[in-house]
């Protein structure tokens, strides 16, 4: 059984991915760094030659090749619940947590974070804010459909929500609890 973290960039899935890990003593894994080190170059790069369905077939690669991975906490890539084979294999591959944040922390995070304009593109042509709530809209209904839990992570330090992650999800990671 796997934990894997689902919700939008920013919402801190490979910052709390970590500390939950550690907490369990299992391995981690962020999709999107996989996926980087498997293609040799960033997403932002990947869009630019290729665009973004070249990029959801490998997100897609990643995200099944992690169905032979056992007490690993995942940190989903934020659009992987855009496919519906993608949704399915969340649900093969353990308990889903959707760390949630409203708009205005989503912005604020990605706007302090030096990382996110080098290595992720803008999704639409609006950027900034209103691709954000753009985005939410679209995919909050299937992040919803695919939580086994969900952690609002606005207000919270990474610690905080480790923890508040912890105690959702232990009682449903024993093997009498497998999906």
């Amino acid at each position: 059984m796997n934990l894997v973290l689902i919700g939008y960039r920013g919402t801190g899935k490979s910052t709390v991915a970590r500390r939950v890990a550690l907490a369990l003593d299992w391995d981690w894994i962020d999709t999107d760094v996989e996926l980087e080190l498997r293609a040799g170059r960033t997403i932002a790069a990947i869009f630019a030659d290729e665009g973004e369905p070249a990029f959801r077939d490998l997100e897609s690669q990643v995200l099944a090749d992690l169905a032979a991975r056992d007490r690993t906490v995942i940190a989903a890539g934020g659009g992987v619940v855009l496919r519906p084979d993608n949704r399915a294999v969340l649900r093969t591959l353990g308990r889903v947590a959707w760390l949630r944040a409203d708009a205005d922390t989503i912005a604020q995070r990605l706007a302090a974070d030096e990382t996110t304009r080098d290595r992720r593109p803008n999704l639409t042509v609006a950027g900034g804010r209103e691709e954000i709530e753009q985005l939410l809209a679209v995919r909050e209904p299937l992040y919803a459909e695919c939580a086994d839990v969900t952690v609002e992570t606005s207000g919270g330090t990474p610690d905080e929500i480790a923890a508040e992650v912890l105690a959702r999800v232990r009682p449903m990671l024993s093997p009498e609890s497998r999906p």
